[in-house]
């Protein structure tokens, strides 16, 4: 598994090439959404899906750019799946695998009708990284904390990240 992940990484990396600020972003993503499937005991084949899906997540930007000169959550959803296809499918990543990371990614920017551990906690990671490089107010993040974040470690990790007086939420 790790051997593909980090292809898939380098692949992204490449698809991005000379967009740091997005391939900063994803690489922060796939992190968080590791580290809270580890922590919440994902089985070898979700964390997989869950991690690739991370890397590949906000692969729609750039065609939503060059199609719509925007990349609105809406339309990252809309254009990511082929892009992710053709990259998940040149990496060797199983047809089964490649229908549901391409899921998650017409998925991410939707918050309801979560169906899976894989989509909530990619959404969680998306949003703490988000959280972050948006500089959002400690209320939005409340906000978040409390709509959002369902799997503890998610939660926790909120926590850790974003109590700035030291006390829980």
């Amino acid at each position: 598994m790790t051997t593909l992940i980090d292809d898939i990484c380098l692949r992204m990396i490449a698809f991005d090439r000379g967009d740091a600020k997005r391939i900063q972003h994803f690489l922060k993503v796939h992190r968080f959404a590791q580290l809270i499937g580890r922590g919440e005991g994902l089985d070898e084949g979700t964390q997989f899906i869950l991690e690739a899906a991370a890397l590949v997540h906000d692969i729609g930007i750039h065609p939503a750019e060059e199609k719509f000169g925007d990349c609105s959550g809406k339309l990252q959803e809309q254009e990511g799946p082929a892009p992710a296809r053709a990259l998940l499918t040149e990496a060797g990543v199983d047809a089964a695998a490649v229908d549901r990371i391409c899921y998650l990614v017409a998925h991410h920017h939707t918050y309801k009708n979560v169906d899976g551990d894989d989509y909530q906690i990619l959404i969680e990671a998306d949003f703490l990284v988000n959280m972050y490089e948006d500089d959002l107010p400690s209320a939005a993040v409340r906000h978040a904390y409390e709509n959002i974040f369902r799997t503890a470690t998610g939660r926790r990790l909120c926590e850790l990240c974003f109590a700035t007086d030291g006390s829980n939420f």
